[in-house]
């Protein structure tokens, strides 16, 4: 079953490109998914402070509500873990305290490695830009204050994937919020709801993963690509075969596959990314204090762009929240699968998940 749905997500890659050269193909796609799309921004994009009567200058939707309060509920109720299990963290990553006898199919470094391969890329880039853009340099501040209280949401919801996951007789694992949000509500009497939203995830996931995680990605690839090869202009089919097929050969092969590949290729990504980032910083040395300044200004001025302050906030945490994803429940799911009998353990190496994709990455995209 997992590999039909995987070989059906391969479909979808190179046949969004199809699209491309084929209107009437697009436009069906697109009328089919409006009408859902638009109920769901009904609900996700609620704005619960323009209901009660209240102007503060900008839309806050419901999910970002959710997600602020959340993390600052998480970061006190865990004893500020995203400062205390840092260094920790750390550690295991490292292998420090690796037993090869405990159940799971990924290092620690690999489920990290993983996790932070879904994350690492657009929200960074073009994720930055929008919201300084929008909401003027002051957004980089809360985006990093989002990306520190994001660790806390991330250390909880991949230590309830792995304290709730399933370990087959052959020792292969699944887990993730489809598990926790059945099998951790159930014990405290919640049952039905917790099936409810453990479906309701994940429908949403793979509509996630087909937008987001596919189409969008395979598209924004080829343009940047045909933009600066122009032999490839109106091949985007064949493009996306060969996407499909390299995507494929990865992919197929489990969490295991994924594991190998992405510790190899995000971690030289990164660094990559942060020395062409150090490079332009360094050759406009003179301007970093200035950035600064304004970043810092910028984040509590009344007249900023959009709405003023609370619109720089909310534009700060929506942006961190598309990068790194504290609190979707994503990551939890390459994080189940790691190596380790203390599901704690796993929940203190996700946090270094949002340090380095939002408090780092972002941040020199920002002053870039």
């Amino acid at each position: 079953m997992k590999k039909i749905f995987t070989l059906f997500s391969i479909f979808f890659i190179s046949n969004n490109l199809f699209a491309d050269n084929n209107a009437s193909l697009s436009d069906k796609i697109n009328s089919f998914f409006e009408p859902i799309v638009a109920i769901l921004a009904q609900v996700i994009f609620w704005d619960p402070i323009a209901a009660l009567g209240f102007n503060l200058g900008a839309d806050i939707p419901i999910v970002v509500i959710w997600l602020v309060f959340g993390a600052l509920f998480f970061t006190f109720k865990m004893g500020f873990i995203n400062i205390r299990g840092f260094r920790h963290a750390i550690d295991l990553v490292q292998g420090k305290f690796d037993d090869p006898e405990d159940k799971g199919e990924v290092s620690h470094f690999q489920a990290l490695a993983t996790a932070l391969s879904a994350t690492v890329g657009l929200g960074n880039i073009a994720g930055v830009a929008v919201a300084i853009t929008v909401g003027g340099p002051g957004a980089t501040f809360w985006m990093i204050v989002a990306g520190l209280l994001g660790m806390s949401s991330k250390f909880v919801e991949c230590t309830l994937g792995v304290k709730y996951r399933i370990v087959n007789e052959n020792g292969e694992i699944s887990g993730g919020p489809m598990y926790y949000l059945k099998n951790g509500l159930a014990k405290y009497g919640f049952s039905n709801l917790g099936k409810v939203l453990a479906v309701l995830f994940a429908i949403l996931c793979i509509g996630g993963s087909f937008g987001g995680g596919n189409m969008f990605q395979a598209n924004q690839a080829f343009a940047q690509l045909s933009g600066q090869f122009p032999v490839l202009e109106g091949n985007g089919p064949i493009f996306g075969i060969i996407l499909a097929v390299l995507v494929g050969v990865v992919i197929i092969g489990g969490i295991k596959s994924i594991a190998k590949v992405t510790e190899k290729i995000v971690p030289f990504m990164a660094v990559l990314y942060v020395v062409a980032a150090l490079i332009i910083i360094v050759i406009n040395y003179a301007f970093i204090g200035e950035a600064f300044s304004m970043i810092l200004k910028g984040a509590f001025v009344p007249s900023a762009a959009f709405g003023g302050f609370i619109g720089v906030l909310i534009q700060g945490f929506r942006r961190a929240a598309f990068s790194n994803e504290a609190g979707v429940g994503s990551a939890s799911i390459a994080h189940s699968a790691a190596k380790t009998n203390e599901p704690v353990s796993e929940g203190i190496v996700s946090l270094l998940e949002p340090f380095i994709d939002t408090v780092v990455l972002c941040t020199m995209t920002a002053l870039v």
